[in-house]
């Protein structure tokens, strides 16, 4: 990213993921040809075509929480979930940048008729997202513990991305992937060694 263009009006960062591809048939879909015309313009490889999008990461907020309901219940009369959480000026201040760099960082390729599109989202309409469960030393700040155990509930252990208290800005399957398999291995030997019964 170019130092002079830069926004530092927020913390931490962001990356793309991007897609090219080219037009097809589908294109003559609205049969303003037909015959000969039309044949031709089926077998003609369209417009290319080149997009992105910006994936930032979302700040872990001590005031953004998931609880419990204590009015709402699910069809067996547990409690459902209960979301309070916000993106804050920090994720705003970051997405227009990310829309800032993608245009200028296209323009530099020398792509045209370049320009950011903005879509309504919020906390829990992306992909990866993460929190709910953090983990932690103590059950009064967190839910599960270092092996990914639940504090209060040592049989259950929770190893989606709940238990990250950030993204980052990269697919964190490989982590899940890394954390699963040690809480397994845990539990294993919790199993074997006759702590759960």
């Amino acid at each position: 990213m170019d130092e002079k263009t830069k926004t530092e009006n927020y913390l931490r960062g962001f990356g793309f993921q991007g897609t090219a591809s080219r037009g097809d048939w589908i294109e003559e879909i609205g049969e303003l040809s037909y015959g000969k015309e039309l044949k031709n313009a089926l077998v003609k490889p369209g417009n290319w075509t080149i997009g992105a999008t910006g994936f930032g990461e979302f700040l872990p907020y001590d005031d953004n929480r998931v609880t419990l309901s204590p009015t709402e219940k699910d069809k067996w009369g547990l409690p459902q979930l209960a979301f309070d959480v916000e993106f804050k000026e920090n994720e705003y201040n970051m997405r227009e940048d990310i829309k800032k760099q993608i245009v200028a960082m296209f323009e530099a390729a020398g792509f045209k008729d370049v320009s950011a599109y903005d879509e309504e989202t919020g906390p829990g309409l992306g992909i990866h997202e993460m929190g709910g469960a953090r983990m932690g030393h103590s059950p009064k700040e967190s839910i599960v513990n270092k092996n990914n155990q639940v504090h209060l509930v040592p049989n259950v252990y929770v190893t989606d991305g709940a238990f990250m208290s950030s993204s980052s800005c990269v697919n964190p399957s490989l982590t899940y992937m890394a954390f699963t398999a040690r809480a397994a291995n845990h539990a294993a030997k919790e199993f074997k060694s006759g702590s759960f019964s």
